[in-house]
């Protein structure tokens, strides 16, 4: 059988020995550490990591001194081969994508049913990732919104140029439907490529369709 190393960061102790009962009772996890602060976490592992591979750290997000957000983001770029999995009540917009996109492998919110904690745990341990629904729920309104505020941010020379773009036109003739000069539409469209977070033409069409600038045709 597997056995797990696992490091537990939590300044709530009532969470920290709940999370120590249930763990304790698999043989398949040792609790290696238990710390009330991230940068415990974090230091153990530069000293330690080498020697004592560590292959799960579950986290709070909110902590004194060093959050789960910092803990996790030092944990990714100097120890890639440790998992994390967070285990916070705070689960808004903002942690929820910053996380994500530091590669987080697991977050769940504390008021989880001990068998979805323990699934994440295992998911995680087993090469995935887990989110619970509530999560995902989360990260998805947040890129909602987040599309939303781009097309905003987007004037209204922007969204013609970009609707003429999926709509296959070439530069020369979306200038000369604009009556504006080839230079400057070759201006709009790198902008928008910058300002929509996209690699080329494709990724503008697709950005058209989502934003409904072709659902008039």
């Amino acid at each position: 059988m597997n056995t797990y190393n696992i490091i537990i960061a939590d300044d709530h102790k009532m969470f920290l020995d709940g999370l120590i009962s249930i763990l304790g009772n698999n043989k398949a996890y040792t609790i290696v550490l238990t710390a009330d602060r991230g940068h415990k976490v974090a230091k153990y592992l530069d000293i330690n990591n080498a020697t004592e591979p560590i292959d799960l750290v579950i986290t709070d997000v909110s902590m004194p001194d060093y959050s789960g957000i910092e803990l996790n983001k030092h944990i990714k770029d100097n120890h890639p081969k440790t998992k994390t999995l967070v285990v916070s009540m705070l689960h808004d917009t903002t942690t929820v994508q910053t996380l994500t996109q530091d590669n987080v492998d697991g977050y769940v919110p504390k008021n989880a049913e001990k068998e979805e904690l323990l699934t994440a745990i295992e998911t995680i341990l087993n090469g995935d990732k887990y989110f619970s629904q509530s999560i995902k729920e989360v990260y998805l309104k947040g890129m909602f919104s987040k599309e939303e505020k781009l097309e905003d941010t987007l004037s209204k020379r922007e969204k013609e140029v970009l609707k003429l773009i999926a709509q296959e036109f070439t530069t020369q003739e979306i200038a000369d439907q604009l009556f504006l000069s080839k230079h400057t539409i070759e201006s709009y469209r790198k902008n928008l490529i910058s300002k929509l977070e996209v690699r080329n033409l494709a990724g503008l069409t697709k950005y058209a369709i989502k934003l409904g600038l072709l659902e008039d045709e």
